[in-house]
């Protein structure tokens, strides 16, 4: 095996599907999209390089998910994210179309390990601003309550 696939190997077993995707090799879901990085990558190389701001760092969610906050939490997901993630959150509601980068796969993201709380929280409170899409920052608008009710829910869709 040559250098350059072994490197590549290697590095795939690391963080799967990176490398190829970082080449413009993959069009599964969940990773590339007409030739973009998908913002659940783009957002978590961010993380990567920069990590959280130290101000969400060890953020956790106290909240217990009973029926009425997952009953809060969807009603709160259907008035702020839906129009943009899709009712299901998978990133196809009815703006997503002209949105660039697309939004991410919620659903299938809140549920990864690296979608902690303290980067789900980061990331609802400072929508697109850190790394360039068109989400809107929610740190104004909803309150921590309130995030965490919609975490909750992402992480039961």
């Amino acid at each position: 095996m040559n250098r350059k696939i072994l490197y590549i190997f290697m590095l795939s077993t690391v963080v799967p599907g990176l490398v190829l995707a970082g080449m413009g090799m993959m069009n599964g879901p969940g990773m590339m999209r007409g030739g973009m990085m998908n913002m659940s990558m783009a957002r978590h190389q961010y993380v990567m390089r920069n990590g959280l701001p130290s101000a969400y760092s060890g953020k956790r969610n106290i909240l217990k998910p009973d029926t009425e906050t997952l009953s809060a939490g969807k009603q709160l997901f259907n008035a702020n994210c839906a129009s943009c993630h899709g009712e299901s959150g998978q990133g196809d509601g009815p703006a997503a179309a002209g949105l660039h980068p697309r939004p991410a796969n919620i659903a299938r993201f809140a549920k990864m390990p690296m979608a902690s709380d303290a980067y789900l929280y980061w990331t609802i409170n400072e929508g697109g601003a850190p790394v360039g899409s068109a989400m809107p920052p929610f740190k104004d608008m909803l309150s921590d309550e309130e995030i965490s009710q919609i975490m909750l829910y992402l992480r039961r869709m």
